[in-house]
């Protein structure tokens, strides 16, 4: 091989590396085409001006944002608003009717007046089989306006003579599947009042309230009362008007020739001053036996009275539900150890009065004037609650 220039034409030797080993030529790095993908050399070189000056570099691109006064978030696809099954609906209804319950529960614990009805002594009869209810409907005025008494024609609280019930009944709820009975005791009755010898029974309301009635009535039948519940003339006025009235059958006309409060035969919703008249009335031609008639009365009341509030059209309808629940705390009292509990259950046992799945009688007497009881009669029936047996039809005075 011969190269021109100073050798002149001499052959010059091939040149080695000082290692002795024969080089290595760099193999030739090619310049990328545009757009075929990046050179070794971009990292070191930067592109150079008309002149040769470096070029600063730029700002990255910006990306393609929302139009001008649009939010980012409008620029996003917007979501699917996820919709609500039956069953999520259902449930939210459900909770919401639990915390409505809870809430009146609440509200009618700690609205319902109290007394201390029940108190202890010595010689009061050991707890049997079932539970005991002392029902009382007293005739006191408290609270009822002068205007309210001309309306409801309860007559004033001197010419009542102080502050005695028009009804006491006992309400036995057994422990068993034996029928529950509701129990009247006639006002006029003659028994033993602790401490004040012997006298009707209602007196013993008026002489020493709740408590000494309640130890009278255990007294005198033997069965250990075991809760009490109160309602006055003006509070169940009030819960009668609450619920738009009773629905009751009159066979004949009842004319109080006392009061002058008139009720029509026939099927009709009684309201308040009527449904009053009917369970207080005694002197007429339709209540022959008085104080009997009365008290059946007062029975037959009670179960429409019980069956109307439990019936879907009051618990279901806000028109009569809020005002119920507006009027049954101030119309109540109750013994200071009982709850809202204990009246639901008195409430769902006394709901077969009306269909016969309730006893109902009065204690047996000797007579119409309803003063003396018959006590081999009387001994049966109140063995039969104390042990949780069915009443004897033999002692069943209806």
């Amino acid at each position: 091989m011969t190269y021109g220039g100073d050798d002149r034409g001499r052959p010059m030797p091939p040149q080695r590396p000082p290692s002795g080993r024969p080089r290595r030529h760099q193999p030739a790095q090619m310049m990328p085409l545009p757009g075929r993908g990046s050179s070794p050399y971009d990292e070191r070189t930067r592109p150079m001006g008309p002149r040769g000056d470096e070029r600063p570099a730029g700002p990255p691109p910006r990306r393609p944002g929302p139009p001008p006064g649009r939010p980012m978030d409008d620029a996003r696809p917007p979501r699917r608003r996820k919709r609500w099954g039956f069953g999520k609906v259902l449930l939210t209804l459900l909770t919401v009717f639990v915390v409505f319950l809870a809430g009146v529960w609440v509200y009618l614990e700690f609205s319902i007046n109290r007394v201390d009805a029940l108190a202890d002594y010595s010689g009061r009869p050991v707890a049997a089989e079932g539970t005991n209810w002392l029902i009382v409907g007293s005739d006191s005025r408290d609270g009822l306006t002068p205007e309210e008494q001309e309306k409801l024609v309860t007559g004033s609280g001197n010419e009542a003579g102080g502050k005695r019930t028009d009804t006491i009944m006992v309400a036995h709820v057994p422990a068993n599947s034996t029928k529950p009975t509701l129990l009247s005791l006639p006002r006029d009755s003659q028994v033993a009042i602790p401490g004040h010898g012997k006298n009707k029974i209602n007196s013993a309301f008026a002489i020493g309230g709740p408590t000494l009635l309640a130890q009278t009535v255990e007294g005198a039948t033997g069965l250990r009362i075991d809760h009490y519940a109160e309602i006055g003339f003006g509070g169940f006025a009030k819960i009668v008007d609450a619920i738009g009235g009773v629905h009751m059958c009159v066979e004949k006309p009842m004319e109080d020739t006392m009061t002058g409060i008139k009720i029509e035969p026939g099927c009709q919703d009684l309201q308040g001053p009527q449904a009053l008249g009917f369970v207080r009335m005694r002197h007429s031609a339709a209540t022959p036996r008085s104080d009997l008639d009365r008290v059946a009365n007062q029975r037959k009341f009670i179960g429409a009275l019980v069956s109307e509030i439990g019936s879907p059209g009051t618990l279901l309808n806000p028109f009569s539900l809020f005002p119920l629940l507006s009027t049954a705390p101030d119309a109540l009292t109750m013994d200071t150890g009982d709850h809202v509990h204990n009246l639901v259950g008195l409430a769902l046992a006394m709901r077969g009065i009306s269909s016969g799945g309730v006893v109902t009688t009065t204690v047996p007497v000797t007579n119409g004037s309803a003063e003396n009881w018959d006590k081999t009669k009387s001994k049966l029936l109140f063995d039969a609650l104390k042990n949780d047996t069915e009443v004897p039809d033999s002692v069943i005075l209806s």
